[in-house]
C-alpha cells in the first residue's frame, strides 16, 4: 500500500506542482500571473484577478510539491480541493461531465484523490511519516474535513471574489449612446 501511495502522491502532486507553475511563472507554455489574471478577471469575472491567480497558483504548486514529498498531507491536499471546486464552479460544470467537452470529469478525479489521500495519510514513504504526523493528520474525519473546508472556501472564494455579469445592452441603449455627445463616450 505504501509504494501505491508513494506513486499516486508524486505523479498527483508534481502534475499539479506544474499546473501551478504555469499559472506562478509561466513555465510549461503557461500564461504567467498576469496572463492567469486576464484569464480569472475577463472570462470569470473575479474583482482582484492577480490575486486569485496567485493563490489558485500557490494552491496547486505549493500543495502539489508538499503532496508529492507528503509533507502536511491535508493542508496540500486542501489547497488543491479549493481549487479543483472553483473549476468546476467557474468553468467547467456548464459542459457536462466528460473533459473531452471541457466537462468536470478530471477535476473531480482529482479533487477525489486528495481527498483520498487526505483519509488515508500519505504512506509510510512520506515526510509526514518520518516527522511521526502520518497517523495524527490523516483518517476518515480529516478527509471530510479537507472536503467541507473547501466547499466552504471555494464558496466565500465565488460569493465574495466575483462581479455581477454585466447587463446585456438592449437596442435603446446602443440608440442613446449613439446620440451622446463625444466628449461624454
Amino acid at each position: 500500500m505504501s509504494y501505491g501511495l508513494l506513486a499516486l502522491r508524486v505523479v498527483l502532486g508534481l502534475v499539479l506542482a506544474g499546473h501551478g507553475a504555469q499559472k506562478l511563472f509561466g513555465w510549461f507554455g503557461g500564461g504567467g500571473p498576469r496572463g492567469t489574471a486576464g484569464m480569472f478577471g475577463q472570462h470569470l469575472r473575479f474583482r482582484a484577478p492577480l490575486v486569485v491567480a496567485v493563490v489558485g497558483g500557490l494552491a496547486e504548486f505549493g500543495g502539489g510539491l508538499l503532496l508529492a514529498t507528503g509533507l502536511l498531507t491535508p493542508l496540500a491536499a486542501l489547497g488543491i480541493a479549493a481549487v479543483m471546486i472553483n473549476a468546476v464552479a467557474t468553468v467547467h460544470w456548464p459542459n457536462g461531465f466528460w473533459a473531452t467537452k471541457g466537462g468536470y470529469e478530471y477535476n473531480l478525479i482529482i479533487l477525489t484523490a486528495v481527498v483520498a489521500l487526505a483519509a488515508t495519510g500519505p504512506g509510510r514513504y512520506s515526510l509526514d511519516a518520518a516527522i511521526g504526523w502520518a497517523d495524527d493528520i490523516s483518517g476518515v474525519w480529516w478527509g471530510v474535513g479537507v472536503l467541507a473546508l473547501a466547499a466552504l472556501l471555494s464558496a466565500l472564494a465565488l460569493i465574495l471574489g466575483r462581479s455581477a455579469p454585466a447587463a446585456p445592452r438592449t437596442g435603446a441603449d446602443e440608440a442613446e449612446s449613439a446620440d451622446a455627445p463625444t466628449a461624454a463616450r
